[in-house]
């Protein structure tokens, strides 16, 4: 009995330490958009990973970060005649975007060199909770050369640096909740292939949905076509359009009427194969649970449907804009849980944590 409480106590530490990390994420990401939303994710010019985690703590220190600042052209061209105090305002949200990636870092890496150390972890698992530190490493370097895109020649950062970031925590967080979700036994159930197969699909389509509304963001297109249904004067814009910029593929990135017009069409679709597969869901699989999970995800897209509209025809404004943001997240979160939830009855490499060694 006391070999089985340990057993449970371990794997309920390291799923519970997991699922802490990936709200850290979660929260990172919500202050990441309102970085965006406030302009203020150029404040920062340096990237000063260990001493940049003081801020400027004298009159002297926020003169120096302003003069930086006025150095770049979004200070010249967006907010020139900028208060200190306004800049004050723009540099604690960039600020605490970068503290929670910081406190991201040690809140992985330091629980897991004990777990490690005590053997609460399976090789396969090692093995994958090293590759996650990994693209979280990654991340940090994503994050300065998304920056970096914005000091010298725009005044606004690259969408395609913006999307890649992103979509980046996206994977990393959707990473963490899938192992955390698979981290122990599980009793068999009797879910199709079909079923599996359809809610990795729609993962996958949350996930390039995510990467379409960061590339919206990037470009502003948001605050360029503000009716619905209708977009541009009609349900599918004129082919001229649509894929006037040459080479063709730039359409898909840089035209504002492109990247919106496909946001709007990859939502639409994700929405009807949510409720597709709710139905399917609901007619074929045995336990209570699997149907849960896509009901809640089912929900969570036709919320996020209706919200997506709302910040449309309101022209984004910021608190709405960010619900928008946080709302993604939660349907990222119920396409992770349910395709790991049905996927995790299949065999896979994670298993129990191993035992304490002496």
């Amino acid at each position: 009995m006391t070999a089985n409480f340990s057993d449970h106590f371990r794997t309920r530490a390291v799923r519970w330490w997991l699922y802490a990390v990936a709200a850290l994420i979660l929260a990172m990401v919500l202050v990441g958009g309102a970085t965006r939303l406030t302009e203020s994710g150029l404040s920062i010019t340096e990237w000063r990973p260990v001493t940049g985690v003081l801020p400027p703590l004298s009159e002297k220190a926020w003169q120096a970060e302003f003069t930086r600042y006025r150095a770049i052209p979004q200070y010249r061209e967006l907010n020139f005649g900028m208060s200190l105090d306004a800049f004050k305002t723009i540099y604690w949200w960039e600020w605490t975007h970068r503290l929670i990636g910081r406190l991201i870092g040690g809140a992985f890496l330091l629980p897991f060199l004990w777990f490690l150390w005590r053997g609460f972890l399976g090789p396969a698992l090692r093995r994958r909770l090293w590759y996650i530190f990994g693209l979280g490493a990654l991340q940090g370097f994503v994050g300065w050369w998304m920056v970096a895109s914005g000091l010298a020649h725009r005044v606004e950062v690259s969408q395609y640096r913006l999307a890649t970031h992103l979509i980046l925590a996206s994977a990393i967080y959707v990473a963490i909740i899938w192992t955390a979700q698979g981290i122990g036994k599980r009793p068999d159930a009797p879910v199709s292939i079909r079923i599996r197969a359809s809610a990795i699909a729609l993962l996958v389509l949350v996930l390039a949905q995510i990467y379409l509304g960061a590339l919206v963001a990037g470009l502003r297109a948001g605050l360029v076509y503000n009716t619905w249904p209708l977009i541009d004067g009609s349900v599918v814009p004129n082919a001229s359009r649509l894929f006037f910029v040459t080479p063709l593929w730039r359409n898909f990135f840089e035209n504002t009427l492109t990247v919106q017009f496909d946001h709007r069409m990859l939502a639409y679709a994700i929405l009807i194969f949510a409720l597709l597969h709710l139905i399917d869901v609901a007619g074929t699989a045995k336990q209570g649970s699997v149907v849960t999970s896509a009901f809640v995800l089912a929900a969570a897209v036709v919320l996020q449907a209706a919200l997506g509209i709302v910040t449309l025809l309101l022209r984004v404004p910021l608190p709405v804009a960010l619900l928008h943001q946080a709302m993604a997240m939660l349907v990222l979160t119920a396409a992770t849980v349910h395709a790991a939830g049905v996927s995790a009855r299949v065999p896979h490499a994670l298993r129990a944590p191993a035992p304490v060694r002496a």
